[in-house]
C-alpha cells in the first residue's frame, strides 16, 4: 500500500478481508463465499454513504452470484456522469479477479476496450497475492474507483 494516497487505503482497510477460497462451481462452499462477498460490499457502501461519498449500485443479475450489474457515477465540474457496469465472475475466481465493463455509453471501439479494463487487477499481482482476501468490494475500490477518477475528466473536457 506504499504510494497510495490516504483515502484509498483508509477505505481498502475498512474493506472487510474474504477467508473462502471458493469458485462458482463449488456448490456450499460458492454459497458461503457470496455471503461474505455481500458483507464486504455492504461494508463499502456504508462506509461510502457515511463519507456522503456514495458512487455506485451493484446487485447479483442471477441467483447463482455468478452475475453483476448495476450503476456508478462519478461527478466532475457539476454534472453526475453515470454509467451501466457489468461483470461475470469467471469460473477461476477467486483465483482471476471480475472484469468489469462499462457497455453502453461507448462509440468508439478504442473506448470500448479502455472500458473494458476498467479494472487493473486483470492480470495484477495485486490481485495474486491478496487472494482469496480480495472480492467484489476491493475490485470496485481498487480498480473502477480509480479509474473513474482519471477517465471521467479526460473524457469529457473539451480539448484546448
Amino acid at each position: 500500500m506504499e504510494g497510495w494516497d490516504p483515502s484509498t487505503k483508509s477505505a481498502l482497510t475498512q474493506i472487510p478481508l474474504l477467508s473462502t477460497r471458493a469458485g462458482p462451481r463449488d456448490g456450499a462452499a460458492w454459497t458461503q463465499r457470496l455471503k461474505e462477498e455481500y458483507r464486504a460490499l455492504i461494508a463499502y457502501t456504508t462506509m461510502n454513504k457515511s463519507h456522503d461519498n456514495d458512487w455506485f449500485r451493484i446487485s447479483a443479475a442471477n441467483a447463482e452470484g455468478t452475475r453483476w450489474s448495476g450503476t456508478c457515477w462519478y461527478v466532475h465540474n457539476l454534472r453526475r456522469y453515470e454509467f451501466a457496469l457489468q461483470f461475470d465472475i469467471p469460473v477461476t475466481y477467486p483465483a482471476t479477479a471480475p472484469e468489469i465493463e462499462l457497455p453502453a455509453r461507448w462509440q468508439d471501439p478504442q473506448d470500448v476496450q479502455e472500458a473494458r479494463s476498467a479494472s487493473p487487477f486483470t492480470s495484477s499481482p495485486l490481485w495474486a497475492k491478496n487472494c482469496p482476501r480480495f472480492g467484489i468490494a476491493h475490485a470496485l475500490c481498487l480498480g473502477l474507483a480509480p479509474w473513474l477518477a482519471a477517465e471521467v475528466p479526460i473524457l469529457w473536457t473539451p480539448a484546448c
